[in-house]
């Protein structure tokens, strides 16, 4: 009988954690089997394996500790894969060198499939001198293109696909930049970013002070601080970038401050990490820890807890002898200290067990005594396994407790870690857990709300067929079987129905006993006005969170969720979310079209290639028709002959076209690609789809700072319901991307930006 509760689990499972030969052959037979390799490879470090191999066994049993993906994936392969999920990379230097060995590092922590994180705050700023050249800087977000392209590179390489976060200093001088590099819809893609944020720049906006864009020690501008923090606010409001890191908290909060400092994060923020600092995650599962759901006599199973904490410790103290790391200077971090992020998912479902409406002020409670008790349980197992096998080489007992997170543990934990030292300097983390929340049943995300009650997915077959599924959260199919068909309480809330301020409460509540940082996003209505958004953020600043990721739908990112209006309650309905129904027959042709041709002149090649987009007209508005390509070079035929046929059939079917654009933008040429007005293009298709581009935006097909319909009549004729509600999926072409706990991800072939 299968330990699924639903076929796209089992999906999933097959899809991403079993282990398989080469050829795709199975070696994994049952999710237990997987279970066992992980527990087994894991217990090996251990003096008695045999024991330890069942106690790990029994924690991942039934889905109760969910080790992240790439242990899941890779423990006891044997394959040379890091088990660890992000990296934040080395300072970057301030020379050219410097930088492009940076790049390098880069490439080959993502190559191993590791998301990373960077500063660019060390890098000089535009325009400022260049000593011994004669030459102006290019400044920090020159650069950053070239690290998106190299993500891109790696990506059509075949590899796992990248994620990078890139941070900068809110006095930076080029942070005016760095704020709306985004706006560009075709810009950083690769990218999450997020705006490094002082004590000293909050105190200056609430005074509304000046504010200096300072680097080597020289003063470039004067700001209004407050005018800075409003760029930064409308930016987030209009495209949901920046985010905010309140960095100076992370650093007088951090156990190890007196051993590092921090000036970045991974891909989605959980962890905060110094540079070549690298983290592994895991995640309690509280879902399927309540004993008598939706009863008076309802609780969570605190003895369980504690004991299934303490395993999950041990199990990941030995992942960090297990893994390979990419880099030797990232596996002497990762061993000089010993850091983990344990997390939780479910939180949500498990709050509803108990009949607590998640936003409240008692679940917010109920919140902060959950993981205060996980914090308590996983620090004293951190010192029990300082007892057995030694503390970190980094420990130094009294800088240590004199941290901000230590302060708040109870006094005879402290002795204990003064006595006997502890193994892991950091504990706990709260990362984004789409995949392997669906993967457990469903069960609500990190520490989000229910995102929805129900939904129907695509699934893909293995005859290539697509079949329909209703994927139902964890909680919600626990009351239908309890109760059938009876009315859902008021308390089942999901996140489209709660108040921006409700989901700060709840970040900060867990917030107080996380020593690393938490990924939540908070969702927010399309109508929040500016002044209530900026409140988001401050109320974030003022109850104590460590950064703040906000999602607005809006033209340039879509819609989060689309509800049926018939659904009693709030479902989820990814079909009905503006997904694009193409007519069946292709547009008729007209005799005469009017068109423009359009030269591109590749840098590597002698002879030109003209491109002619021709465009229908419908009920007075352009859509383009055809295409044609031509040039002269022979080695190019083959190839823009089959691009014409397939991107002028792709038109003539109506509809939504503008993915053409993203797809041909995302093609790298490994040979390399070259810079073409200031841009550097990595292929002559990315080339081809610029030009492309270029010309839907002038006929108004598509936005110019994003690739949302414009007055197109044929996809109004089409098209059901509204826009499209969400952004195209990179992998599946689904307009099923959602964000989750800071992370873009598709609600049909489960793919995430952070990987």
């Amino acid at each position: 009988m299968s330990r699924f509760s639903a076929p796209i689990a089992e999906a999933i499972w097959d899809m991403k954690y079993r282990m398989k030969e080469a050829d795709g052959t199975p070696i994994d037979q049952t999710v237990e089997d997987s279970w066992r390799r992980v527990a087994r490879s894991l217990a090996a470090v251990e003096s008695e394996p045999d024991l330890w191999e069942e106690r790990f066994y029994d924690a991942l049993d039934g889905f109760k500790y969910l080790p992240a993906g790439r242990i899941a994936a890779g423990a006891g392969t044997g394959r040379n894969v890091t088990l660890f999920n992000c990296f934040v990379m080395g300072t970057i230097p301030d020379s050219l060198g410097g930088i492009f060995e940076a790049l390098k590092e880069a490439a080959l922590t993502m190559q191993q499939g590791g998301g990373i994180g960077y500063d660019f705050s060390t890098i000089r700023p535009k325009g400022a001198d260049v000593k011994g050249v004669a030459a102006d800087a290019s400044g920090p977000l020159s650069f950053m293109d070239v690290w998106d392209a190299m993500c891109r590179t790696i990506m059509s390489a075949g590899s796992r696909r990248g994620a990078m976060m890139a941070t900068m200093r809110c006095d930076h001088p080029d942070i005016e930049e760095f704020i709306t590099a985004k706006s560009d819809a075709a810009r950083l893609r690769m990218f999450n970013m997020s705006v490094l944020v002082t004590d000293p720049f909050m105190e200056a906006v609430k005074a509304d002070g000046t504010w200096d864009l300072v680097f080597g020690g020289k003063v470039y501008h004067t700001v209004q601080a407050r005018d800075l923090w409003n760029r930064i606010m409308q930016s987030t409001y209009d495209h949901a970038e920046p985010g905010v890191i309140f960095i100076d908290r992370i650093n007088a909060a951090n156990n190890l401050g007196y051993a590092e400092t921090i000036a970045a994060t991974n891909p989605c923020g959980e962890q905060p990490l110094p540079p070549y600092g690298a983290c592994l995650l895991g995640s309690v599962n509280l879902a399927r820890l309540v004993s008598d759901p939706f009863e008076e006599a309802a609780a969570l199973d605190m003895g369980a807890l504690e004991d299934l904490v303490r395993v999950a410790v041990r199990m990941m103290d030995n992942v960090v002898d297990a893994s390979r790391f990419p880099l030797p200077e990232q596996a002497a971090e990762a061993k000089a200290k010993r850091r983990i992020g344990l997390g939780v998912t479910g939180l949500a479902d498990a709050l509803l067990m108990l009949g607590l409406r998640y936003g409240s002020d008692a679940a917010a409670a109920q919140t902060e005594a959950w993981m205060k008790a996980i914090a308590h349980a996983a620090y004293r197992a951190s010192v029990d396994l300082a007892k057995e096998r030694g503390a970190f080489p980094l420990f130094e007992a009294e800088a240590y407790l004199a941290s901000g997170n230590m302060v708040n543990m109870d006094q005879e934990l402290r002795d204990d870690i003064r006595k006997h030292g502890i193994r892991n300097a950091l504990l706990t983390s709260v990362a984004p857990t789409g995949t392997i929340s669906l993967y457990a049943g469903n069960v609500s995300s990190g520490i989000e709300p229910v995102f929805a009650y129900a939904y129907t997915r695509k699934v893909l077959q293995r005859d290539g067929s697509r079949t329909e599924e209703e994927v139902v959260d964890y909680a919600v199919q626990m009351w239908r079987e309890k109760f059938g068909d009876r009315e859902l309480p008021e308390y089942f809330v999901n996140a489209q129905t709660l108040t921006p301020l409700e989901h700060v409460k709840m970040q900060a509540a867990a917030q107080k006993w996380v020593d690393s940082s938490i990924s939540k996003t908070i969702n927010c209505p399309e109508d929040i006005s500016f002044e209530a958004f900026k409140d988001v953020y401050m109320q974030a600043w003022d109850t104590g969170c460590k950064g703040c990721t906000t999602y607005r739908p809006n033209e340039v990112t879509g819609s989060v969720l689309s509800v049926s209006e018939a659904s009693e309650a709030p479902a989820a309905t990814p079909d009905d979310q503006g997904d694009v129904v193409y007519i069946a027959e292709p547009l008729d042709r007209p005799a005469q079209l009017e068109g423009h041709t359009y030269k591109l002149k590749w840098p590597d090649s002698n002879h030109a290639i003209y491109i002619t987009i021709n465009d229908i007209v419908i009920a007075g508005h352009r859509r383009p028709f055809e295409i044609f390509i031509n040039s002269k070079n022979m080695e190019h035929f083959a190839w823009t002959v089959a691009l014409t046929r397939m991107i002028s059939a792709v038109f003539r079917r109506g509809g939504d076209v503008s993915f053409v654009v993203e797809e041909l933008k995302a093609v790298f040429d490994p040979r390399g690609g070259a810079w073409m007005q200031g841009k550097y293009v990595p292929s002559i298709l990315a080339a081809i789809g610029g030009v492309i581009e270029k010309h839907l935006i002038a006929i108004g097909f598509i936005g110019g700072e994003g690739m949302g319909l414009k007055s197109d009549p044929q996809a109004e004729v089409v098209e059901i319901g509204a826009r499209p509600s969400s952004p195209a999926c990179p992998n599946c072409g689904e307009h099923e991307m959602r964000m989750m706990e800071g992370c873009l991800t598709c609600a049909n072939c489960a793919y995430s930006k952070c990987g």
